[in-house]
């Protein structure tokens, strides 16, 4: 882990908030590089699960929502952690966190008693402190879909089983945010509900997970790094029949990727009672109505990111160029279909008219995919340095360019190069791009 967080920090990827300030505990900004890395997983979540897919529909709801809506949700009674506080060095921990309830981890001080603490973020609507509405930074994004659950499927005209998804920010007040961007106070979110009949729950639960562990393979991931956690029922969330986890191995041991849940009917039930609103599906073929049960597929992208990140990241001896030397490669395979960076374009040299080339070569390429142009020192280390950034593919212009039209394409993952007519390069890394995705 600390490579790879020294890795992100270095090249761009993530970075501590407020970093020149002190920077704040468990808030990250996504650099360059990091924010093309989200935002394609981003894209391949929504292209897999709601373009791709005739019973899903989006939505992008608001980040503050009316205070009564957490009031329904339940989250304003139940969602708490149970804290204690050292009495010696007064830091806070998670009860829950805790091997020894009686002794400080930290000073080996007396623990206090264990006191419930509202994780939720707290706001205020109003231009005066005297009329000012106190409300809630969402902690989830799941109960903008629930309350607006009847105005969706009117409008979209969808019939049960269907979805409702969103990618959105969420915020928690984290008491101990640690493993990098794994646990923060702000993080986003890939959720969907997906509303159905309750007689179908089992069997359409079982088909959710095929599907989730499906996609995590085509970003990446290794199914041997990858494990299903069942939570047993003393433990589920108030709002859960049943819940079951994506686990992924990371440096730091195993960590939820994704949930998958069985919500039932509370949360509909919930908002009709305290809204006044009836939050029923009327079924016209049927001529019923009824509350859908719901299941929630939900994934954390930040956590997704780091998963990614992990999973690529490699270290490999390759020789140096000097006679019985090796040097360490560092190179992150990133699947070409999430790459920041498709494709990098470098002139053998920046003289002879072959910078000029390359640089028209990389504008052309840039209409299709993100690339990037590089012509400072010596080739292999403009390789190395695309290697470690996790590039899937660098053009070479050289010297034979000017003649015959040509450039040499290098694999990042096999290393091996192909000679190929510039005008064929495109459609050669978007077939790489297609090929790699499946």
């Amino acid at each position: 882990m600390d490579k790879l967080v020294s890795l992100c920090k270095r090249k761009g990827f993530i970075f501590q908030s407020s970093a020149i300030y002190g920077g704040v505990n468990g808030c990250w900004d996504f650099g360059p590089l990091g924010v093309e890395l989200k935002k394609n997983i981003k894209e391949h979540w929504w292209y897999t699960f709601v373009q791709q897919r005739d019973d899903m529909v989006g939505l992008d709801a608001s980040i503050i929502m009316h205070p009564d809506v957490w009031k329904a949700s339940g989250h304003v009674e139940a969602f708490h952690d149970m804290l204690v506080d050292c009495k010696d060095c007064r830091k806070r921990f998670r009860e829950d966190h805790l091997e020894d309830t009686v002794k400080c981890p930290e000073c080996g001080g007396e623990l206090g008693e264990a006191k419930a603490f509202n994780s939720m973020l707290k706001t205020q609507l109003g231009v005066s402190e005297e009329t000012a509405v106190s409300t809630y930074l969402r902690p989830e994004t799941c109960q903008a879909i629930f309350v607006n659950f009847k105005e969706i499927y009117s409008s979209s005209r969808v019939k049960i089983p269907f979805g409702i998804a969103q990618v959105g920010k969420s915020f928690r007040n984290e008491v101990n945010p640690r493993n990098f961007i794994f646990r923060s106070r702000e993080f986003e979110q890939m959720e969907i509900e997906y509303f159905i009949r309750e007689e179908d729950e089992v069997e359409l639960f079982e088909k959710w997970q095929g599907e989730i562990w499906e996609w995590f393979l085509q970003i990446g991931l290794m199914e041997d790094k990858m494990r299903w956690y069942e939570h047993p029922k003393e433990s589920l969330a108030h709002y859960s029949k049943r819940t079951v986890d994506v686990e992924y191995e990371f440096p730091f041991g195993w960590g939820e990727l994704q949930g998958l849940a069985n919500r039932g009917v509370y949360d509909l039930t919930q908002h009709s009672e305290h809204s006044g609103k009836d939050l029923s599906f009327f079924d016209q073929e049927k001529n019923e109505k009824y509350i859908p049960t719901v299941l929630e597929p939900s994934a954390g992208a930040d956590r997704t990111t780091l998963a990614v990140l992990c999973a690529a990241y490699d270290e490999q001896e390759v020789p140096s160029g000097k006679e019985g030397k090796t040097e360490t490669r560092v190179v992150m395979h990133f699947k070409p279909s999430i790459a920041p960076i498709k494709a990098a374009v470098l002139p053998l040299v920046k003289k002879d008219g072959l910078a000029e080339i390359a640089q028209d070569l990389e504008k052309q390429l840039r209409k299709k995919f993100n690339t990037y142009y590089d012509q400072a020192g010596a080739i292999g280390r403009r390789y190395r340095r695309q290697d470690e950034i996790g590039t899937p593919f660098c053009i070479c212009v050289d010297f034979d360019t000017k003649d015959d039209n040509c450039v040499t394409v290098r694999d990042r993952d096999t290393m091996e190069q192909v000679r190929m007519l510039m005008d064929e390069v495109c459609a050669y890394i978007e077939k790489r791009i297609a090929r790699d995705s499946d």
